[in-house]
C-alpha cells in the first residue's frame, strides 16, 4: 500500500497550522521533504489534496477524507504505542514536577492534564518552586522534572529541550520607547525592569543584554505574577522582558505593546530530569506530550528535535 502513517500525519499538521512551513517545523522536518510527500501523494491518486489558491491552504474532497482517516487512526495508534511502553517499562511511577518557569501554566496543565488520563497509574504533582531550590531537590529525588529555561552544568542531570521561544520587551502603548522599532541596551538605562523574583545572573534580560553591554537600569521590580507584571507595564511603572506568548492577551488587548531586545532575543524552555531517568517510557511519553501541547497552544515557537 501507498499510503503510510507519515502522510496522514502530515496531512493532519498542514490542516492544524494552516502552512507548510508551520507543518515542516512540527514534525521536524524540511518543508521542502513536506512538499515531496504531497506531490507524492496527489501524482499516486492523480487528484490534488489542497487548493493552491487559497491562504491558508484548503483541504480539497479528498484531502478531507485523508485527514478524517488521520483523525480516526492516528489516536488509535498512539493509544497502541502508549499500551506497548506501559507493558515494556511497566505501568507504575511518579512524576513529580515544579516549575521555575512562572509563564508556563498555559500549556503545562493542559499537558498534565492529559497525561492523567493517558497514565493513570502514574502519581502526578505539580509545585511552584519560588520558594526552595528545585533542581537541588530534584537531585535529591524529591522531585522528578523541573520545567526551566536556564540549564545547569550536571553531569547527573539532563536538560530535555522542548521548544524555543522569542523574549520581547513589554511597555506601555505610551511609553517614551513606544516608537522604537528594536530596543538598544543603552535605552533601558533609565528604566524600571520589571522581573521575576529570582537571581539576576539567570534572568535573560541582564545575563544577554543588559550586562554585555555595561548598561545598569534605574530601577527594578519583582513579582511572581506574570498578570501582575503585565498590569505593572501598562500602568507604565516600568518594562519587562517576557516570552511573547505570555503576555498574547495583553497584546490583544493592547494595554501592553512588544518590542525586539536588539536584533531578537530567544531562550529555549528545558526539562530537566535525572540522567537515568531519561528515557524511562512515562516520562519520556511526558515530555512528547508536553512538545505536543506547546506547539498547540502557543504561538511563535520552535519545537526543538526530541534528544537521543
Amino acid at each position: 500500500m501507498f499510503l503510510e502513517l507519515r502522510h496522514l500525519k502530515t496531512i493532519r499538521a498542514i490542516e492544524q497550522t494552516g502552512s507548510l512551513a508551520a507543518a515542516a517545523d512540527r514534525l521536524h522536518l524540511t518543508q521542502s521533504a513536506l512538499s515531496h510527500q504531497i506531490r507524492a501523494l496527489e501524482t499516486y491518486y492523480e487528484t490534488p489534496l489542497f487548493s493552491r489558491s487559497s491562504r491558508p491552504m484548503r483541504l480539497t474532497e479528498a484531502g478531507r477524507r485523508l485527514l478524517a482517516a488521520a483523525d480516526g487512526i492516528l489516536p488509535e495508534i498512539d493509544r497502541l504505542d502508549r499500551d506497548l511502553r506501559q507493558i515494556a517499562g511497566g505501568a507504575t511511577g511518579r512524576l513529580f514536577l515544579a516549575l521555575e518557569c512562572h509563564s508556563c501554566f498555559t500549556w503545562l496543565i493542559p499537558t498534565l492534564e492529559r497525561y492523567r488520563t493517558q497514565w493513570p497509574s502514574i502519581e502526578t504533582d505539580l509545585s511552584m518552586s519560588f520558594s526552595f531550590d528545585a533542581i537541588n531537590a530534584l537531585r535529591d529525588g524529591k522531585l522528578d522534572g523541573v520545567v526551566s529555561s536556564d540549564p545547569v552544568e550536571d553531569p547527573a542531570l539532563h536538560f530535555e529541550p522542548l521548544f524555543r521561544y522569542p523574549v520581547v520587551l513589554a511597555l506601555s502603548p505610551g511609553h517614551p520607547l513606544a516608537d522604537e522599532t528594536h530596543i538598544a541596551p543603552e535605552m533601558l538605562a533609565d528604566q524600571t525592569v520589571i522581573g521575576y523574583p529570582v537571581d539576576r545572573e539567570r534572568l535573560d534580560i541582564y545575563r544577554h543584554f543588559l550586562e554585555p553591554a555595561g548598561v545598569e537600569p534605574a530601577g527594578s521590580r519583582q513579582s511572581e505574577l506574570t498578570a501582575m507584571i503585565a498590569q505593572w507595564v501598562a500602568s507604565g511603572h516600568g518594562v519587562a522582558a517576557l516570552p511573547k506568548w505570555a503576555i498574547n492577551d495583553e497584546l490583544e488587548r493592547g494595554i501592553v505593546i512588544a518590542r525586539p531586545l536588539g536584533d531578537g532575543m530567544s531562550s529555549t524552555m528545558h526539562m530537566a530530569v535525572r540522567r537515568d531517568e531519561h528515557r524511562l517510557p512515562y516520562m519520556d511519553a511526558f515530555l512528547r506530550l508536553a512538545r505536543e501541547q506547546a506547539g498547540q497552544r502557543l504561538d511563535d515557537i520552535s519545537l526543538v528535535r526530541p534528544s537521543r
